[in-house]
């Protein structure tokens, strides 16, 4: 049986996207192989899956030969593409007892021999029948930037993906969001019957797959299991799986009304204002707290290196309408909407949500407390306190936690919590648990110290008491 040919120009990019599916810790060994198949056309196609998506890429030219289906160790593979130079060839066949071969022709003569798994072994790929819709440039930005803001928290599935959504017939959106900032892009009109939330997977952002041409998207019938596949493929790719489970939270809840905006500002330079950005101290290492003042017609950035320091003020371009205004946000968020193109900012109060639009896309940003950090100096504090002893207040304000998340959505006539609402409050459960899970750990870890500490005084004890018995043992009475 002839051997598959694999071109070097065509495998090396081609394993670096499969690679993005490749588990480090699979649980099948069969899920570390590359299906290479050649089909009766000459066709060859290489898939790698995860289980939980499929990605197939095929070679730009048809090749000779007979149809061939085996399964080739990923790692081997890589291995034998990266001692090959881009003009050479790698061939892939199968041997005598269940075995395979990778053999390579450059400067040396190298072969490589594997136990091939049977081709039954390897999952099946859904197959999705139906008609493709062309996704158009602006809505694969759209999607791009919203994996962007997609959450990343396993308790909160739903929110690991981006949500096509289409509840608003004239009106369709793609949306992401992980509880602090949200992104959302319109102006979309997509036949889909309903919404799809595409999984928050890493390979979508590979640039050899957002650089192969214009996406088509497929949705499939539902499966026995009552799951319904989709499909995007490029020219030369394809990502297959299924999208996440569960009802989307009503974003529109967070979104600010645009007429209750009171301040209005138009950032110049993005690029310039974001190495500016970069540059400035931060005394938050969890907020990364930056803050933004709008003062008799101009546009200050705020930050500082410790918390007990001054702020740093340091001036931008703008323009803008409103009254004065200093609000504090984070400024990985920031950077993020400038890169984005969101270069004008709604403000409404310190408080609110932050809105930054441009041309139907916008994204909503939580403030931080920044406010304790521009209070007047200790002294003054130190007087305050005096007074308040002196003549306690009847109702004494309670301290506010600072908020980093989105706000809750209103409640009327005692209705119950909305989705987002107690996936929220999910959140900061989770959050809990995992600081109570780190500090555990970190407990853990120094009686670990402790314990090895001990294990190496005990062992030295030891090595010193067989020294001396063997001295003893060569003494003669």
């Amino acid at each position: 049986m002839s051997k598959i040919a694999l071109p070097i120009a065509e495998l090396k990019p081609a394993l670096t996207g499969l690679g993005k599916v490749i588990s480090k810790r699979p649980t099948l060994p069969v899920l570390n192989h590359i299906k290479i198949e050649r089909s009766r056309e000459g066709w060859i196609a290489l898939t790698a899956t995860d289980l939980d998506v499929f990605v197939t890429v095929r070679l730009e030219q048809p090749a000779h030969g007979e149809p061939l289906a085996m399964l080739v160790p990923y790692e081997q593979l890589l291995r034998s593409a990266k001692a090959c130079s881009k003009n050479e060839d790698i061939f892939v066949g199968l041997g005598a007892d269940n075995t395979g071969s990778i053999h390579g022709i450059g400067t040396h003569i190298s072969e490589v021999e594997f136990n091939a798994l049977p081709v039954s072994e390897f999952p099946e790929m859904p197959r999705i029948q139906g008609e493709s819709i062309p996704l158009p440039e602006i809505l694969r930005s759209s999607i791009r930037e919203a994996l962007q803001c997609a959450s990343s928290n396993e308790q909160r599935m739903i929110l690991n993906g981006v949500c096509l959504d289409v509840t608003k017939p004239k009106a369709h959106y793609v949306v992401a969001t992980d509880g602090t900032h949200l992104f959302s892009s319109n102006s979309f009109n997509l036949p889909l019957k309903e919404s799809l939330v595409i999984p928050n997977h890493k390979f979508l952002g590979c640039p050899s797959f957002n650089t192969d041409g214009e996406w088509q998207l497929k949705v499939g019938a539902a499966t026995k299991d009552k799951r319904t596949p989709f499909q995007i493929t490029s020219r030369r790719w394809t990502f297959t799986g299924w999208p996440r489970e569960g009802v989307f939270p009503n974003w529109r809840q967070v979104v600010p009304d645009a007429k209750s905006a009171k301040i209005t500002l138009t950032l110049e330079g993005p690029e310039a204002l974001i190495t500016t950005i970069e540059r400035m101290p931060c005394h938050d290492s969890v907020n990364h707290t930056i803050g933004l003042e709008w003062k008799t017609g101009k546009l200050q950035l705020l930050g500082k290196g410790t918390t007990e320091a001054d702020w740093m003020k340091v001036p931008v371009e703008a323009q803008g309408t409103g009254s004065d205004i200093t609000i504090f946000l984070n400024r990985n968020f920031l950077i993020k909407a400038l890169e984005f193109g969101l270069c004008t900012i709604e403000l409404s109060e310190p408080t609110s949500p932050i809105r930054f639009i441009n041309d139907g896309r916008q994204m909503i940003v939580m403030p931080v407390r920044g406010q304790e950090a521009i209070a007047p100096k200790a002294e003054a504090k130190t007087e305050a306190k005096a007074e308040a002893k002196a003549e306690p207040a009847a109702n004494p304000p309670t301290a506010q936690p600072e908020r980093t998340t989105m706000p809750k959505p209103s409640q009327t006539n005692g209705a119950e919590k909305t989705s987002l609402e107690t996936a929220l409050e999910q959140v900061e459960a989770v959050k809990g648990s995992y600081r109570e899970a780190i500090r555990g750990l970190s407990d853990l870890t120094d009686t670990l110290k402790a314990i090895q500490k001990e294990r190496k005084s005990t062992e030295k004890e030891v090595q010193t008491v067989r020294s001396t018995l063997r001295q003893l043992q060569s003494v003669k009475l």
